[in-house]
C-alpha cells in the first residue's frame, strides 16, 4: 500500500479530527463490532463451537492489527503532531489547512502503508513536533519517500538523498551531512575533468590555428569540424551530458548546424562555455550595515507581552548584546511574533519595558510580509527603501532575485509565498540595519536559497534576533536560544545543540503512557479481555526472544558454514587444524543450544 500526503490536504468537511483519524482503523472497528455481535451470540449459545472457533479468529486478527490500543495510539500521533485534547471532536472544515494537513499526515501514519509518500511534511509543524515525526519515521517499519527543504530534518531521517539536476537524478547514500560531503567531493572531480576537457579543446584549437594553413590542412580541417560540433553540443546540453555518453548518443538530443566554426569563433565560444557548478545561487544577497550600534542592543525589565485579557509570555530580564544572534522558539501560537512586535514598538507591553541601545537601525522580516503593500509594483516596492535608485537599476537589482523583464511590473498582490519572501529580503538588503529582527526568512525558500541565506547572515556584521523553526539555521547562528513554552521564556546559552543537550539534562522523564480501557458489553467480556491482555503480554516477551534467538542462530549457521569451508581446505599445521576442529565443534553444540531453547518457547 502506499500513503500520500500533499501539501494541502482536502477531506470530508463533516468529519471531526477523531474521525478523520478512525478512518485508518477502519478494518479493526469492522472486526470490533463483529466480535461484539459474536460476544452477545455466545451468552445466548456458550457451547457453540462454531461460534467459539470464529470468535478465535477474528480476535487474533483483531488483536494483530492493533484492536486493544488504536485509540491510544490516535492520541498518541495527534498529539505528537501538536493537537490539543479539545480540538479532537472539532469539524475539519473550522481547522486551518495547516491543521488539516497535520490531520491527513496523523492519518497516514495511523494507516502504516508500506510505501510513505511526504511532500513537505514539515510546513506545518512546530520544532517539537517535527522532533517527534523524527522520532517516530525513525521506528516505521516501512518505507518512506520524501519531498523536503528541511535540512535538519532530511540530516535527522534520511539514509540515500536523490538531488534533482538537469540531466537526472542523482543519488547519496547517508544524510544530510554525508550528503553535503559527498557532493563537494563529487564536484571537484567534475571541475576537474571539465577542465582537463577545456585544456584539451584549447591545445587542439591551437592545432587547428597552426595548420590550418599548412600541410597538415586537412587534418586541421577535421579537428575543427569535431572541435565545432562539440562546442555546439555543451551550449545546448552541457558538459556533464556530452562528456558521459557516447557521440551517437548526443548527436541525438542536439542540434548541429552544417556550417563549421571559423578557428576564432570557435576560440570565442569555447571560452564562453558555462562550466558547471554544484549549484547555482538562485538569491544574490547581502546584507551590511551603515553605521555600528552601540555594545548593549535591547534590555528587557519586568515585561509581560500579549494583548489586552490574553497575556501571553512573561519575559525574564533579558540582554543581548551586539554581535549576537538570539533565537526565540516555541510552539505555533506561543507568542514568538507578538514579542517582536512588542520590541519594535508596534505592541505596548501589558507590563514592564523593552530598552533598544544607541544608533539602532532595525531591519525586520515579517513571517506575513505585513511590510509590503499588496498594490505596489515590483519597482514602487524597492523605491520605498531606496529612492534614490534608478528605474533601470532598480529592474537590474530586481533580476538578482529571480524578478526578470516584466515581473517588475507586477503588484505585490499578484506574488506567491515565496516570491513575497524573496521581495523582502531584497528590500531588506537595502535597508543598512544594524539590528535584523527575522520572523521565520527562510519560509518558501529551497534548499539552495537557504544556504545562501545561512552564508549571509553569518557574515554579517550586525546583530541578529531570529523567530525560526528552521534548526539548521539555528544552529548555525544562534549564540543564545530564548525558549517559549507554556507562557515564559527561558534562556539557553549556545546555539541549538548546545540547547538539546542542557534540555536533556534537566527535562523530567516522561510518564509511560497508561492504555485506554475500552468498554465492553458485559462484566464476562472484560474478565476474557483481562486475560487476553496478560496473555498478549506474555506472547509478546515470547516473540521477542524468539527474534533474538532466531538472530542468534543466523549469524551462528553463517559461522558455521565459514568454518566448513575452513575444513574442506584444512591447514597443514596439525595445531591450527585441531583448533580448527574445535571451534567447529563447540559452535555445533551452543547451536543445539540454542535450537533446544527456541523450541521450549516457541511450544
Amino acid at each position: 500500500t502506499i500513503g500520500y500526503l500533499p501539501q494541502e490536504a482536502s477531506f470530508e468537511a463533516r468529519h471531526t479530527l477523531r474521525d478523520e483519524c478512525l478512518e485508518a482503523f477502519a478494518e479493526v472497528r469492522r472486526l470490533e463490532e463483529e466480535l461484539h455481535a459474536l460476544n452477545a451470540a455466545l451468552q445466548r449459545s456458550p457451547e457453540d463451537a462454531s461460534l467459539l472457533e470464529r470468535y478465535g479468529a477474528l480476535q487474533h486478527r483483531f488483536e494483530h492489527l492493533g484492536g486493544y490500543t488504536y485509540e491510544t495510539e490516535i492520541r498518541r500521533v495527534l498529539t505528537g503532531l501538536g493537537f490539543r485534547e479539545r480540538e479532537f471532536s472539532m469539524p475539519l472544515a473550522q481547522l486551518s489547512g495547516g491543521q488539516r494537513t497535520r490531520a491527513r499526515l496523523a492519518r497516514l501514519l495511523l494507516a502504516k502503508p508500506a510505501l510513505l509518500v511526504l511532500d513537505e511534511p514539515t510546513n506545518h509543524l512546530d520544532i517539537a513536533a517535527v522532533e517527534w515525526l523524527e522520532s517516530y519515521l525513525n521506528q516505521w517499519e516501512g518505507a518512506v519517500l520524501l519531498v523536503s527543504h528541511d535540512r535538519y530534518f532530511i540530516d535527522k531521517v534520511c539514509t540515500t538523498i536523490w538531488e534533482m539536476r538537469p540531466n537526472g537524478l542523482e543519488t547519496y547514500r547517508g544524510n544530510y551531512t554525508a550528503y553535503l560531503q559527498q557532493r563537494e567531493q563529487r564536484w571537484a572531480l567534475r571541475r576537474e575533468r571539465v577542465q582537463a576537457e577545456m585544456a584539451r579543446l584549447e591545445r587542439e584549437i591551437t592545432y587547428i590555428r597552426r595548420n590550418i594553413a599548412g600541410q597538415n590542412v586537412s587534418q586541421a580541417r577535421g579537428k575543427l569540424k569535431r572541435v565545432s560540433r562539440l562546442i555546439e553540443a555543451i551550449e545546448q546540453i552541457g558538459f556533464e551530458a556530452v562528456l558521459d555518453r557516447q557521440w551517437g548518443q548526443v548527436s541525438q538530443q542536439v542540434h548541429i548546424s552544417t556550417s563549421t566554426m571559423n578557428v576564432d569563433e570557435a576560440q570565442r565560444r569555447l571560452r564562453a562555455l558555462r562550466v558547471p557548478g554544484d549549484s547555482t545561487p538562485p538569491i544574490h544577497l547581502e546584507l551590511r550595515p551603515r553605521q555600528r550600534s552601540g555594545n548593549i542592543i535591547l534590555r528587557t525589565q519586568d515585561l509581560l507581552v500579549g494583548y489586552p485579557g490574553n497575556p501571553l509570555i512573561r519575559i525574564p530580564d533579558l540582554e543581548l548584546r551586539r554581535l549576537e544572534c538570539a533565537a526565540i522558539i516555541g510552539p505555533n501560537g506561543a507568542g514568538k511574533s507578538t514579542f517582536l512586535k512588542t520590541i519594535l514598538g508596534q505592541l505596548e507591553p501589558l507590563e514592564g519595558r523593552v530598552h533598544l541601545g544607541a544608533s539602532l537601525r532595525i531591519g525586520y522580516f515579517a513571517q506575513a510580509h505585513e511590510g509590503l503593500h499588496p498594490e505596489d509594483t515590483l519597482m514602487q516596492a524597492i523605491e520605498r527603501v531606496a529612492p534614490h535608485m534608478l528605474p533601470a537599476e532598480i529592474r537590474s537589482y530586481l533580476g538578482r532575485y529571480h524578478f526578470r523583464g516584466d515581473d517588475a511590473f507586477k503588484t505585490v498582490s499578484m506574488l506567491s509565498g515565496g516570491e513575497r519572501g524573496r521581495l523582502a529580503l531584497a528590500q531588506l538588503a537595502l535597508s543598512g540595519a544594524n539590528l535584523l529582527l527575522l520572523d521565520e526568512p527562510s519560509n518558501h525558500l529551497d534548499i539552495p536559497s537557504q544556504e545562501i541565506l545561512q552564508s549571509v547572515l553569518e557574515a554579517y556584521r550586525g546583530t541578529i534576533l531570529l523567530v525560526s523553526h528552521d534548526r539548521y539555521l539555528i544552529d548555525a547562528l544562534a549564540t543564545q536560544i530564548w525558549e517559549v513554552a507554556a507562557g515564559k521564556l527561558r534562556l539557553f546559552e549556545g546555539n541549538y545543540r548546545r540547547y538539546q543537550e542542557a534540555r536533556a539534562e534537566t527535562a523530567p522523564l516522561e510518564a509511560a503512557p497508561v492504555m485506554e480501557k475500552k468498554s465492553a458489553p458485559s462484566r464476562e467480556y472484560r474478565a476474557r479481555r483481562r486475560a487476553r491482555n496478560r496473555e498478549q503480554a506474555a506472547a509478546r516477551r515470547r516473540q521477542q526472544e524468539l527474534a533474538r534467538l532466531e538472530e542468534e542462530i543466523a549469524a551462528l549457521e553463517a559461522r558455521l558454514q565459514a568454518l566448513s569451508l575452513q575444513l574442506e581446505s584444512p591447514p597443514a599445521d596439525p595445531e591450527a587444524l585441531r583448533s580448527l576442529g574445535e571451534t567447529y565443534t563447540a559452535a555445533q553444540a551452543q547451536l543445539e543450544n540454542l535450537y533446544a531453547r527456541w523450541e521450549q518457547i516457541a511450544e
